[in-house]
């Protein structure tokens, strides 16, 4: 299948001479239409740098980054906003929803940029809202909103385009486990059944359930998988070989991210014991 976004050999640099920093060093990846990927890592691994180049929103400092037909790395800054306002949608861990906007005027207003007429912009907005459970939010505004529909609205704003692409950046930081989880699950289907390619950043380990392929990036690249562990005491993901600390319990070795987990654990290890 023919990838949707295609980014080959991207590097980013910050900075220059002895002060340079590299955020992301020679990544390559593609995902294709329908695809959920989720990328975690440490903080300060780059997860942040590398959505904001697949979005448009920072150049690479080398490779090229193609969404569809456009090679978004090396488009005219004049040309990116309608890029993004049209192929890519945006899912921001803080809403970032407009407060003195109803809920159905926070995405209708996306619509009617991208150039639909206030009342297409309306039509459309208020049936996504619907299809999202939120048919008797639409008049609020986002004070009287819980966390969960907060997020269903981002999703809406997002989706209200029709955008080849979304990404979500921490989508459940603000969330509780319950609604994290089930506000994840609904971006799953949303990306199967309209052919979507969604792609998050995040720290939450209970998102590895509703993707399809689980990225880890630390110090700038990608590392596989297979070869982290889960911290048992905070559930934090662990790079095995360059775990802080380790130990063995009952024929077992657990790895931590700190040696306070570790600490924490060996003072009641059955605490943390899975079957």
């Amino acid at each position: 299948m023919e990838p949707r976004m295609l980014v080959q050999n991207v590097t980013r640099h910050f900075g220059s001479g002895s002060t340079e920093v590299t955020a992301v060093s020679d990544i390559s990846l593609s995902v294709v239409a329908g695809e959920v990927v989720l990328i975690m890592g440490p903080s300060g691994s780059g997860k942040t740098t590398l959505l904001s180049m697949l979005g448009g929103l920072l150049k690479p400092s080398s490779g090229r980054i193609r969404l569809g037909p456009d090679e978004i790395s090396v488009l005219d800054e004049r040309r990116l906003p309608e890029v993004r306002l049209r192929r890519i949608g945006f899912i921001f861990q803080d809403f970032n929803l407009l407060s003195a906007l109803s809920t159905l005027d926070n995405v209708a207003i996306v619509a009617q940029l991208a150039g639909l007429s206030p009342s297409h912009a309306r039509q459309r907005a208020s049936q996504l809202l619907e299809q999202l459970g939120l048919a008797h939010r639409l008049n609020f505004l986002p004070e009287k909103l819980s966390g969960g529909e907060k997020q269903r609205v981002a999703i809406a704003r997002a989706l209200v385009n029709q955008p080849d692409l979304i990404l979500a950046d921490e989508p459940t930081a603000n969330l509780d486990s319950h609604h994290g989880y089930e506000t994840m699950r609904l971006l799953r289907r949303i990306a199967k059944e309209e052919n979507r390619s969604v792609v998050i950043v995040s720290h939450d380990q209970r998102i590895k359930d509703i993707a399809d392929r689980v990225l880890w990036l630390e110090d700038g690249q990608f590392k596989n998988m297979v070869e982290m562990a889960l911290d048992p005491v905070c559930g934090m993901s662990v790079d095995r070989e360059n775990a802080p600390a380790h130990t063995t319990y009952a024929g077992r070795v657990f790895y931590f991210c700190a040696q306070g987990c570790q600490d924490e654990f060996l003072r009641a290890p059955e605490k943390f014991l899975k079957s």
